[in-house]
């Protein structure tokens, strides 16, 4: 079976449930719907009635017609199967109404569970687990669950409809629905060893469909690098590939799961054969009579049926299972930021303190060791470094996105881990390298932070920046809609929105990492503003890439592999001549009004130079 169940790796939080765990998980969810499922039953119960009494009425009704040629219970049987029929049709309109019903509120209270946890996981969570097959599980196997279930109602009518033939079988003849309870036992034996197969097989059906979920989205996502790259070819070439996988394994999948329902034919024909021959020697001996022999093989033919069913749904059904593991698995994992306590930040939460940190993102790469530093309320700290030196990873831990291994960080003298996130997070207002925008407006992006704001709040935010200049840059002023993760906006009017934002929820501690591509020089005035709007008198860390940036700050930290190597102001730090000033001569001198000024000069003088020589 290597070449069935090869090939596809797990996630590190996939889990195995047993069928007991997965089903009681599933009545959990059914629960809140107690109504839904009496009726449900009730249906169920009354139609399997119905339908094993059907042969048994035709029975005595042609026995009598025999004995009495009464031409009138013709009319009464027509009438009683016209009206067990019109019964019949009412009651399965009642129960696929109501349980489609009801598995539409389980699925949507799982699939909301899903999505509710997928959210919830911390940012270590997605740099291990592509964010493709996370979206699989809440989509499709979601889905694949819900379709599922809805086949359960016709399973439990099938499964009431054997349990009331086996009385009926026992009140035609008892010693022949022995044999038949016999050979019964035989069936669910064999279904029992091929369900694990077809557990194992499903599995890895639903992951290669979770790898072409995951190709399809990078290559969405990425669109604009292939395209620029001219590689459109090769993320279809890479799409093939994991389609073609998927293809193979659910062919295989197909193959497995095609095999019960044959050989469950072969096994009811054996089962019927032996009841054939039973009652044949039974009837030769006058121990049975023939009319009770055909009634007997008539109703062990619609005993079988359901038994048939039974087993050919169970592929689908442990479909269905294997689709709710990996709902539960992804519902189940355990966060890797935890939380101590849910305690309310105090009111002096910009006073920050790291004590002997230590964190690494793998065991074998550490970032932070024993570091320490302290930054008081309402300081302004900017971080300088080469990439690599920590300055992102420090933020990261302050936002609680990543949980440290060792030490410890106070915000206003409380550990870190103590604090409820919710309320921990609402002081922060972080503005990413990149910053991200939502589809919708320009409005919509700013008031993400503070959902409740008036469009009056807003609009005063946006016209606190450049006096609001850069709005009537944009084409419908704070109604311009952004695009997909922005695209619409250049990235400077990206970084002003991610800006206002943060401005609007007015924040205790301010976290930047600023972005390394370059603007124009009036929108990077605009930013300037708009960061010293936010400074203020709150706490800031910078991670900083301008050169105004880094000299507003009170203090400059210099990182170097994890390491504060140097620290003072931007004239502190030049006097020293020591790593401070090699990064500045390296990134922050040609942004200086006197590197410009002295290139121009230099330019000139060549220009003239060359001109001279022409003349």
């Amino acid at each position: 079976m290597t070449s069935v169940f090869g090939g596809l790796a797990t996630e590190a939080y996939d889990r195995v449930y047993s069928d007991r765990d997965l089903v009681r998980r599933i009545a959990l969810y059914m629960r809140p719907h107690v109504r839904q499922v009496l009726v449900v039953t009730l249906s169920l119960l009354v139609l399997s009635v119905l339908g094993a009494a059907m042969p048994v009425l035709v029975a005595s009704g042609v026995d009598r017609l025999e004995a009495s040629g009464e031409q009138e219970l013709v009319l009464r049987m027509t009438a009683l199967i016209l009206a067990i029929g019109v019964l019949t049709w009412v009651l399965n309109y009642l129960r696929f109404r109501v349980f489609s019903a009801l598995i539409g509120d389980v699925v949507l209270q799982m699939r909301n569970d899903a999505f509710r946890a997928a959210v919830r996981h911390d940012l270590p969570f997605y740099d291990e687990h592509r964010s493709g097959r996370v979206i699989s599980r809440v989509t499709s196997d979601t889905h694949e669950f819900g379709q599922t279930m809805r086949l359960v109602g016709d399973v439990l009518n099938q499964m009431a409809v054997v349990i009331v033939l086996i009385f009926v079988l026992f009140a035609i003849e008892w010693r022949l629905a022995i044999l038949q309870l016999v050979i019964s036992p035989l069936v669910f034996y064999l279904v029992k060893g091929w369900r694990r197969v077809a557990r194992k097989v499903t599995r890895q059906g639903t992951r290669a469909m979770a790898n072409v979920n995951t190709a399809i989205q990078e290559a969405v996502t990425g669109i604009s690098v292939a395209k620029n790259f001219r590689q459109e070819s090769s993320i279809y070439g890479e799409f093939s590939e994991v389609n073609a996988e998927s293809y193979r394994i659910n062919f295989r999948r197909g193959l497995v799961l095609s095999t019960v329902f044959p050989f469950l034919t072969v096994l009811s024909g054996i089962g019927i054969a032996l009841i054939l021959y039973a009652g044949g020697r039974a009837v030769s001996v006058n121990v049975v009579s023939v009319g009770a022999w055909y009634l007997f093989v008539s109703t062990v033919d619609r005993f079988w049926f359901p038994m048939m069913q039974l087993a050919a749904f169970w592929s689908q059904f442990q479909g269905g299972l294997a689709a709710a593991e990996r709902v539960f698995a992804l519902i189940d994992a355990k966060p890797s930021v935890a939380q101590i306590a849910r305690e309310t930040p105090s009111k002096n939460a910009g006073d920050i303190s790291f004590h002997g940190v230590d964190f690494h993102y793998s065991d074998n790469e550490p970032v932070l060791r024993n570091f320490s530093l302290h930054v008081a309320s309402g300081e302004s700290v900017a971080l300088v470094g080469h990439t690599g030196s920590g300055k992102s990873s420090l933020l990261k831990l302050l936002a609680r996105f990543y949980e440290f291994q060792g030490g410890l960080i106070r915000v206003g003298g409380q550990d870190v881990r103590s604090l409820d996130l919710h309320q921990y997070r609402r002081q922060l207002g972080i503005v990413s390298q990149s910053p991200f925008l939502f589809s919708g407006t320009v409005s919509d992006n700013i008031s993400y932070s503070c959902p409740g704001a008036t469009v009056k709040e807003i609009h005063a935010v946006a016209c606190r920046i450049g006096e609001g200049e850069w709005i009537h840059t944009l084409p419908d002023g704070l109604q311009t809609d952004v695009g997909e993760r922005g695209a619409r906006l250049s990235l400077g009017q990206r970084q002003l929105v991610a800006l206002a934002r943060v401005l609007l929820q007015a924040p205790t501690v301010f976290l930047l990492d600023e972005a390394t591509a370059s603007v124009d020089p009036f929108t990077e005035s605009q930013i300037q503003e708009a960061l010293d709007l936010i400074l203020g008198d709150r706490t800031s860390i910078l991670i900083a890439h301008r050169l105004s940036t880094v000299r507003s700050a009170d203090r400059i930290i210099v990182l170097r592999k994890g390491d504060i190597i140097e620290q003072g102001s931007h004239l502190h730090l030049m006097d020293k001549s020591g790593y401070y000033a090699e990064l500045y001569d390296t990134y922050f001198r040609h942004q200086s009004l006197q590197y410009i000024e002295s290139s121009g000069e230099v330019h000139d003088r060549e220009y003239a130079s060359i001109t001279d020589g022409a003349l």
